[in-house]
């Protein structure tokens, strides 16, 4: 098979940052990333572009890292406590889900991504619990949180 050297353009999930050369089959450079203007083929005039497309990637990436560093820092101050309906012995009807996180969270001004927290298990029981939240690949925080019941626990009889 025939592959073809290009230059990304823009960030391509499982293939590259804009600025990098990477070598990928003809078909795919010529059917796909050619045509939406993704990528261009890497000749020796391109170098200019190459050169201004990695100074971009890496002011991009000082910025992305300077935003997750001032958001670990507002998860780090934040407290939440997430309400949820228990039955006797406090037992939870159900569970505590990234998704349940990730509300609270923007409640309080934090705005993330479900695939950004690494919440192994749905939470299942009252208390403190700990999950990881992954904001940059160079910066995650451990964030505790609390389960606590919004109803008066009962005993079970």
């Amino acid at each position: 098979m025939s592959t073809q050297n290009i230059l990304l353009l823009e960030p391509i999930e499982g293939l590259g940052n804009e600025g990098e050369q990477v070598k990928v089959k003809a078909g795919y450079a010529r059917n796909y990333l050619l045509p939406r203007k993704m990528a261009i083929p890497l000749t020796t005039a391109n170098r200019k572009q190459i050169e201004a497309l990695q100074k971009a990637r890496e002011l991009r990436l000082t910025n992305e890292l300077a935003a997750a560093q001032e958001i670990a820092e507002r998860i780090g101050k934040a407290h939440i406590a997430i309400p949820v309906k228990t039955g006797p012995g406090g037992r939870l009807f159900g569970s505590v889900s990234s998704m349940d996180l990730q509300k609270r969270l923007l409640e309080e001004g934090v705005e993330l991504e479900r695939k950004q927290f690494h919440l192994y298990n749905p939470v299942k029981s009252l208390g403190k619990h700990t999950t990881r939240i992954k904001l940059h690949s160079e910066v995650s925080v451990d964030f505790e949180f609390d389960v606590v019941s919004e109803n008066p626990i009962e005993e079970e009889s």
